[in-house]
């Protein structure tokens, strides 16, 4: 698989190509919206079902211009994440965090000066952070990150949680997610997006669960910056009873609908269904009610040859981790029955199709941003 940081500076790249990607009748936007369920067997035993809408364009993802150049120009910092996700580090309890993720200076020798220097290089931005998310957090302490079995297992870089990441932390009262939801997506996002419907409902109606966090990130990358708001919700414990994984019921709809931000042209890349499986033993898909699109193989990774059509593209299908992305092809909506698989049972026989390298190149790119963009926010590094 691609290394993320490397995904990340091709999406620069994507978004000049938009309306040319694979063919002239297919557009990549640069908002994205992704579903995500993370079925965790192997380390946590929980169930985490969330939501993603991202965007490299401040027009879509609003925080100031000047904000977003700043933070992108310092290159010292990697990452900013605001999150109402409980013990967001070590210390912190029942609070809300913004943590500034700082990249280490080598001339830094021991803690104290690591400590020292990345709250120095924070608190330049901590104002305006603040200003812009009407909030007002205090400084709390400096973490470094000594873990990343997470990060492993997910295949994930440490730009927002693993061994080796430096974050000063900042505290808040803590905000029920529902409230800080309705907020901070006024803040952030214009009304044509919020009122399109599509994953951004799914996601308001989540923020009422009991178990739901917010998180928002500010990633640097190049000359723009990933913005992505992302609403999840944990079943704790859930995870070693399930072997037949019914996404939307874990997303609490019948039915998954695109936002009619899309509505306009041809962009079956920018919503994405995305289930992974990290399972101790390996285990298999089977039984899948709905389409799985032909797919081939370039470069070690399955990308599908049909994307007018709806369906999964499991890769790997089987192991220890199992991840599937269901593309929605034409269609606008796809039925919860339409999305149901179980795990062991008969293997798979997945069609594949030869085609050419040069005509799905761009897919298996833009497939991975969208699929892997979400897995990098799964915050369980912050817990210890």
């Amino acid at each position: 698989m691609q290394k993320i940081l490397i995904l990340f500076g091709l999406i620069g790249v994507l978004i000049g190509m938009t309306g040319y990607a694979y063919s002239q009748e297919t557009s990549l936007a640069t908002f994205q919206e992704t579903a995500q369920i993370i079925i965790d067997k192997s380390i946590s035993q929980n169930v985490t079902a969330s939501i993603a809408l991202q965007s490299t364009s401040i027009q879509e993802i609003q925080i100031p211009a000047e904000l977003e150049q700043k933070i992108r120009e310092d290159r010292r910092i990697t990452a900013i994440v605001v999150t109402n996700e409980n013990h967001c580090i070590l210390g912190v309890f029942d609070e809300s965090c913004i943590i500034i993720n700082v990249a280490r200076d080598p001339e830094d020798k021991g803690i104290l000066a690591i400590q020292n220097t990345t709250k120095r290089v924070a608190s330049l931005f901590i104002d305006d952070v603040n200003q812009a998310l009407d909030t007002e957090a205090k400084f709390h302490s400096v973490f470094i990150q000594s873990g990343d079995e997470t990060s492993k297992a997910l295949e994930t870089s440490g730009s927002i949680s693993g061994k080796g990441t430096v974050s000063a932390v900042y505290t808040m009262p803590m905000e029920d997610t529902a409230s800080m939801y309705e907020k901070i997506s006024a803040l952030l996002l214009p009304r044509e997006i919020r009122d399109r419907g599509g994953f951004y409902d799914i996601a308001k109606n989540l923020s009422k669960e009991e178990n739901a966090k917010i998180t928002f990130s500010i990633i640097p990358i190049e000359n723009k910056s990933l913005l992505q708001l992302k609403l999840s919700v944990d079943y704790p414990n859930t995870a070693s009873s399930i072997n037949e994984i019914n996404p939307l019921e874990l997303l609490k709809t019948n039915e998954l609908k695109r936002s009619e931000y899309f509505s306009s042209g041809f962009y079956p890349l920018n919503s994405i269904l995305q289930v992974v499986v990290l399972s101790p033993e390996s285990t298999n898909v089977s039984d899948v009610r709905g389409n799985i699109i032909p797919s081939q193989l370039v470069d070690g990774e399955k990308i599908p040859t049909e994307i007018t059509k709806e369906g999964w593209i499991f890769d790997p299908e089987q192991g220890k981790r199992i991840q599937g992305k269901f593309i929605f092809g034409e269609r606008k909506s796809i039925d919860k029955n339409e999305l149901i698989f179980s795990l062991g049972g008969s293997q798979l026989s997945t069609p594949k199709i030869e085609t050419s390298f040069d005509e799905s190149i761009v897919i298996v790119i833009i497939i991975s941003i969208i699929a892997i963009g979400a897995a990098i926010y799964y915050l369980k590094g912050y817990r210890k």
